[in-house]
């Protein structure tokens, strides 16, 4: 069992979890809350869909391990677990009954909202998550964004089951409201965040694992440009999220904003500095332990990121 949950990555499971439950009730009750008097999504429906993301991003975990057997054995043989714990056969087995459950828990979830959109998603991801692993990783930046992508839709799916629900409850009485675009504007900023630290982090772990990408021809992003423009892409990459954060608390953010306040502190002192601190140690980076040390800090940062939902439920 301790395998299993080493396979499925449980950390990120929670941390999935964690994201999700934030979202819900720092972000969607909270806007619903100002027009609708209360009315928010039953509780079944919601932990309905979370528990099918978790079930399916569970069963991407194992089919990525599966098929990554050989270029695991060079860069991390100390961390293999298939085929030194586990079998092939049990990785796979664990895919298709996760994703099985997964799916099944998510369609039913669109179908008691009548989100046409939940359900493309639950159908359409899984698919591609097996792609990713079996062939997309391996080629140049299709399968950073490809994670990168599903990391955004984890809190969209949020906004899209509360909204999709309030317009089967209310109908066209939604149209005439600002409660979509509203939810849409403040998890879809969540949601880019997400998006940014991930493709960020997952090249981090491409110059992370050259060792092994070389070994069997992988074409990511530091084998095809250099380890040098690799690193240059990412550094520009977080100044970008550190201009996009600024400006857009400054432009944005419905409250007075200033060093001295809590928003003002958290974004100065909890997220620019921690990515200035990533751009100093992705610069200073030479060896795989680095790197590495450097991926952990931009999950740190993504989790404080999210975590600025709860500054603004108690600012707000």
């Amino acid at each position: 069992m301790k395998a299993i949950f080493q396979l499925i990555r449980w950390q990120n499971l929670l941390f999935i979890v964690a994201i999700m439950l934030l979202m819900e009730k720092m972000v969607a009750v909270p806007v619903l809350d100002k027009a609708l008097f209360g009315e928010q999504l039953p509780f079944y429906v919601f932990y309905l869909l979370m528990f099918g993301v978790v079930c399916v991003a569970a069963g991407g975990y194992a089919i990525n391990d599966y098929f990554d057997v050989r270029i695991d054995a060079i860069n991390r043989p100390d961390k293999q677990i298939v085929t030194k714990r586990l079998s092939k056969q049990t990785a796979m087995l664990c895919h298709q009954i996760l994703t099985g459950i997964g799916v099944v828990c998510g369609l039913l979830a669109a179908w008691l909202c009548r989100s046409w959109s939940l359900a493309i998603i639950f159908i359409f991801v899984p698919g591609l998550l097996w792609f990713y692993s079996s062939s997309y990783k391996r080629q140049f930046l299709i399968g950073n964004l490809i994670v990168s992508f599903a990391a955004a839709l984890t809190p969209l799916m949020v906004a899209i089951t509360n909204v999709d629900f309030m317009h089967h409850r209310y109908g066209e009485l939604m149209n005439y409201t600002p409660l979509s675009r509203e939810l849409y504007a403040w998890i879809g900023v969540f949601a880019f965040f997400a998006f940014l630290c991930t493709l960020i982090r997952e090249i981090i772990k491409d110059l992370q694992d050259q060792a092994g990408d070389r070994e069997y021809e992988c074409h990511t992003l530091p084998i095809r440009l250099g380890e040098g423009w690799a690193k240059g892409i990412v550094i520009v990459l977080l100044l970008l999220t550190m201009a996009l954060i600024g400006l857009g608390a400054y432009l944005y953010l419905p409250f007075p904003l200033g060093w001295s306040t809590l928003a003002g502190r958290y974004i100065l002192f909890g997220l620019l500095i921690s990515l200035a601190c990533e751009v100093y140690m992705l610069a200073a980076a030479k060896i795989s332990s680095d790197y590495r040390s450097a991926q952990l800090l931009m999950k740190f940062i993504m989790g404080l990121g999210v975590l600025f939902c709860m500054v603004i439920y108690v600012q707000l």
